[in-house]
């Protein structure tokens, strides 16, 4: 029996070496052994390309990069490893931030619920982010922020971590209305259970899978629907419909992330319903047959406003064009970010 089984380990070693020499051509790993000839092959990649991140602060560094090269993150960061973090977004447009504030809150309430306690008061935090996108330069653009778990060891628990951190980037790039419609698919993605629906955290693979899954299949992205049969929401935005009847209705809050920016939407539309556009206005559970026999659909997001659908699981939404009140809620909300109370936008004081 020894013998076999020698005789079988050597036949296998061979085999394996010979497959190994076929496939596995030698790969010779670089090492650097200084800093300074590491920040030098890190800068190659930017040399002569746009630089779409202008600025980056990180609580870990204690200030503010406006190298490119450098806007990294610890790979002993929990919110690498094990996704214990949050985020959220606020949108530069004309030189201002945009529903800053309430973004921010809604970011400090994902980080109660995720347990982690920010190193910085809201106060600094606002002011970080303000001087970040000044320290930028940026007038259009995307500013993300994150609060981590902090770096320090590859443990589950983030017990005897030294500190959270926080980290922000800006985005450059533009808007614009979207006034084109898209297609969408009811997702065969599982849906994230309340507790992390609710929560704007890092753990986003379910809402990347449904966007994969639409693509996949020709369409925009994907719209989930509960076990109960009632819409929920998109991998990204908000879900919004008007009625047959004229109504704007939004699927309820409970088991989804609350948009700041639906949330904004539900404060102006009253105004389309004074001027006798809309019936009304409310938040309601909406199951996934009737909002497919609406008169419009459309996705609610900060960097979209509002994107109008047209397709739903290759039925037509209404006529199957984009809607007059679609329209007519995106220009309120455009006129919001370009010249609404200085109470929702913040103005950036560009050095």
């Amino acid at each position: 029996m020894s013998h076999s089984i020698s005789k079988y380990t050597a036949s296998f070693s061979c085999d394996m070496a010979a497959s190994n020499s076929v496939i596995a051509p030698e790969f010779k790993v670089e090492v650097f052994s200084s800093s300074e000839e590491l920040v030098s092959k890190l800068q190659e990649k930017w040399s002569g390309k746009p630089k779409p991140y202008p600025a980056m602060y990180s609580s870990v560094f204690g200030g503010i990069i406006l190298d490119p090269a450098m806007m990294l993150i610890p790979i002993d960061d929990h919110m690498v490893h094990r996704g214990h973090g949050v985020f959220d977004t606020a949108i530069i447009h004309n030189g201002y931030l945009y529903e800053l504030d309430v973004h921010l809150a809604r970011f400090l309430r994902s980080a109660s619920k995720a347990k982690i306690v920010s190193p910085f008061p809201e106060a600094t935090l606002r002011s970080i982010l303000i001087q970040l996108a000044a320290s930028s330069g940026c007038r259009d653009g995307t500013l993300r922020y994150w609060l981590s778990a902090g770096p320090g060891n590859f443990s589950l628990s983030p017990t005897g971590l030294p500190s959270s951190a926080f980290y922000a980037v800006v985005i450059d790039g533009g808007f614009e209305q979207c006034r084109e419609g898209v297609k969408v698919i009811t997702s065969s993605i599982p849906m994230k259970s309340p507790l992390f629906a609710t929560m704007k955290n890092v753990n986003y693979l379910p809402n990347v899978l449904a966007k994969m899954e639409a693509e996949e299949a020709g369409a925009n992205t994907s719209v989930w629907v509960d076990e109960g049969g009632c819409i929920a929401e998109g991998p990204n935005m908000n879900v919004a419909f008007i009625t047959c009847d004229g109504e704007l209705v939004l699927p309820t809050f409970d088991k989804i992330l609350s948009g700041c920016t639906a949330m904004r939407l539900l404060q102006l539309a009253p105004q389309l319903a004074e001027q006798g556009r809309l019936k009304g206005v409310r938040v309601a559970a909406v199951i996934a047959d009737e909002g497919k026999k609406a008169a419009e659909m459309m996705f609610i997001g900060s960097s979209l406003p509002i994107l109008p659908i047209i397709m739903w699981d290759g039925n037509p939404i209404g006529n199957g064009n984009v809607g007059e009140l679609t329209m007519a809620l995106s220009d309120l909300l455009w006129e919001d970010m370009v010249a609404g109370p200085e109470t929702h936008r913040i103005p950036v004081s560009y050095a």
